[in-house]
């Protein structure tokens, strides 16, 4: 019975054992219940716990209890087998559920719960996320309100300093002896680990201005009566008749004052501009901007879709919404960076809005679907064009590149004032499915589920006939097929012949298609960004190229980069296998065009705690170490956006790490950061006093509330 539900919920071995211990822990807590009711001479309450005044007098007493229960019936409750058992395996069903319950809050909410993580864990951190300061004994309260201490302690509120970005700090009650200056207040507790305890980080909203070390260790005499204090429980040692509490160091922040200025842009929202190109609440907006300014956010980003200019007739462009926003953010005097999508929004992580094509380009679909990436069992993915069409002329009369020129010309002409008045500082070209540079080879639409290696999606009649005049020039006519023991979207690598090691990929045929496959990634965007350092002559051009999965948030496609073949992105058209640099080609397609490389650089550091990245060899540190390094070898101006819901300060103290490395002996940085996205949620004052933080750090500027 323990095996089929074992089965049914998928628990590990671990999790098996520690069930066992905390079922058998429940058993006891029975035992212990009735043991309460009985009156235990001798004993003293000392820090909330029971002590014996004598060295052996709890040891005698419990032993009397276990011979008066084997003597009297009234005794010790002997539980039978079967109850037993259906108590594990209702713990656990109960385990199983908290599992998905963290799982989803880990991958999903941006939770910095550890892996075995319980139900007090997750109520900790909601209850941070709403504003609230949870001590790590559980004592709760409102950030904002002075907390109240215990009996024979005063509590006296101490402000340092009249910013409104500082909240109040309770000094320790003078109970306390022994207690140095290395006092912590709540919230930095909160932001370090205490031994044998996970404190998750502290709400972004409590900011210490204490300049003082707290790495001092808190002494009390034993002799003394300890008060029952919230930051002391759970973590003492005795030595030499001493109560000693671990408390290890805060975690340093670096200081970036001084460092190169880094402009900090602000995306705006996806559904600012409605499907009939007509600006959304224009004064909520302007409200938005100006606090952005107020903090001095360089600028903001916005999507120009493809889908709401040109929806209804080829070459019939309508900018009137779009007009009306470039004029609100010259009026406030701030920087406009546009992203020209030619694919459609909706069904991606972090859409939430839904703008198809064109309508007209839908039409032409529907009588000829070929137009679309195409996977092997022949199934449509209509998010883009498939660019195996760049030079068909398909479309009306005219190929898929030059529907792109006119569109961008058409942008041009229309906003020359906002270049000629350098509003407008950057221009970015969507290039594929989310509007990056990669095949849409891991399409949740089609039953993709993240660690799937995804398919090739190269099965359109318009690539296969460049495959079949590729295998014709090399003299090998059968090779114009794709490979046929690659698998299916959520296979693992080596379940496949193609890709487990000394697989096919690394053969004579592997190695062609693969050069193939990756080549027409390539010469698409070196087509398109032809064409758009044309259109915007003497305007900074940027390709978007982050390699974020569709639907999981998580940044690159790092998962299986451990892997001999890397699969998932040999897949996303990225000859990037161990024995070869896969991103070298698409840096000099850059480089050749004057073109920045966008790359989202996620919270890696929050990524690595997903205990699915053992499962899928991933390594998101490394891709992006890989791609980073490649393209400032290359001279290339990297930007850089984030991938995750970012509100808190240890993933902006990452983002600001991977935008000034420390020691890089180059100096090398970002050219510009843009945050995803405006919303209601950054606007919280918690978010937002954390934000400001990060902006004037990321223009090199000191803050005074520095963690050194």
């Amino acid at each position: 019975m323990a095996t089929d539900m074992q089965k049914l919920i998928g628990t590990s071995e671990d999790d098996e054992e520690e069930m066992e211990m905390d079922v058998k822990e429940e058993d006891d807590d029975d035992d212990e219940d009735e043991e309460k009711h009985m009156p235990i001479p001798g004993m003293v309450s000392v820090d909330g716990a029971f002590v014996s005044s004598s060295g052996n007098n709890r040891f005698q007493h419990h032993q009397q209890i276990q011979e008066q229960g084997g003597n009297q019936s009234g005794g010790r409750r002997c539980r039978p087998v079967e109850e037993k058992e259906r108590t594990k395996l209702r713990e656990r069903h109960r385990r199983a559920i908290t599992a998905r319950i963290l799982a989803g809050l880990r991958r999903h909410g941006n939770y910095n719960l550890r892996v075995r993580a319980d139900i007090n864990d997750v109520i900790s951190a909601l209850a941070r996320e709403a504003g609230w300061v949870v001590l790590p004994d559980g004592t709760t309260f409102p950030s904002r309100t002075q907390v109240s201490r215990p009996a024979g302690g005063t509590s006296t509120a101490v402000v340092t300093s009249s910013s409104p970005h500082l909240v109040q700090q309770q000094t320790p009650p003078t109970s306390l002896r022994g207690v140095s200056s290395g006092y912590r207040s709540s919230v930095e507790y909160n932001a370090t680990r205490m031994k044998g305890v996970f404190v998750p980080a502290s709400s972004p909203y409590d900011v210490s201005p204490s300049p003082r070390s707290h790495s001092a260790v808190v002494v009390q005499d034993r002799g003394g009566q300890a008060e029952n204090h919230p930051l002391i429980g759970g973590s003492m040692d005795t030595v030499d008749d001493k109560q000693v509490v671990d408390m290890p160091p805060k975690l340093q922040e670096r200081d970036f004052a001084g460092t190169p200025y880094i402009p900090v842009y602000v995306m705006l929202p996806l559904g600012v501009i409605n499907m009939k190109c007509e600006l959304v609440d224009p004064d909520g907006l302007l409200k938005q901007l100006k606090i952005l300014k107020s903090v001095n956010v360089d600028g903001v980003i916005v999507d120009c879709w493809w889908g709401i200019v040109e929806a209804h007739a080829p070459q019939e462009y309508n900018w009137n919404g779009y007009k009306r926003l470039f004029q609100i953010v010259r009026e406030l005097k701030l920087k406009l960076q546009v992203v020209l999508s030619f694919h459609e929004c909706g069904g991606n992580v972090g859409d939430d809005v839904c703008i198809p094509l064109p309508h007209w380009v839908a039409e032409i679909g529907r009588s000829n679907p070929e137009i679309f990436f195409t996977d092997r069992e022949g199934r449509r993915n209509p998010e883009c064009l498939s660019w195996g069409i760049d030079k068909e002329r398909n479309l009306r009369g005219r190929t898929a590149v030059e529907v792109y020129f006119d569109f961008m010309r058409s942008f041009r002409v229309d906003f020359d004032d906002f270049f000629e008045d350098g509003i407008i500082s950057m221009i970015e070209v969507g290039l594929g499915p989310c509007g990056e540079l990669r095949y849409p080879s891991y399409p949740v639409k089609h039953g993709w589920r993240y660690p799937g290696i995804g398919e090739f999606q190269c099965y359109d009649q318009y690539l296969l006939k460049g495959l079949r005049k590729a295998a014709e020039a090399r003299g090998h006519a059968f090779w114009a097929r794709g490979p046929e023991n690659a698998g299916s979207y959520n296979l693992r690598p080596h379940e496949t012949g193609f890709f487990c090691d000394g697989g096919d990929y690394d053969g004579y045929y592997g190695r062609f298609f693969l050069n193939w496959y990756s080549q027409v990634l390539v010469d698409h965007g070196d087509r398109v960004l032809s064409l758009a350092k044309l259109a915007f002559e003497g305007t900074s051009i940027a390709a978007k190229h982050h390699l974020l999965e569709a639907g999981l948030m998580l940044a690159g496609v790092h998962w299986w980069y451990k892997t001999t073949s890397h699969a998932a992105e040999l897949m996303a058209g990225f000859y990037n296998p161990c024995n070869r640099d896969g991103y070298a080609a698409v840096m000099a397609m850059l480089k050749k065009h004057g073109a920045a490389l966008n790359f989202r650089c996620a919270e890696l550091h929050m990524l690595n705690q997903h205990e699915d990245f053992v499962e899928a060899m991933a390594d998101p540190e490394g891709l992006a170490w890989q791609v980073l390094n490649t393209a400032w070898d290359a001279c290339i101006p990297v930007v850089s956006e984030n991938a995750l819901p970012t509100h808190d300060r240890e993933s902006y103290n990452k983002i600001l790490e991977n935008a000034k490395p420390l020691n890089d002996p180059d100096g090398r940085h970002f050219s510009s950061f843009t945050y995803l996205k405006l919303g209601s949620l950054l606007m919280e004052r918690h978010n937002f006093l954390e934000f400001e933080r990060f902006v004037k750090r990321m223009h090199g500027e000191a803050v005074v509330d520095l963690q050194l």
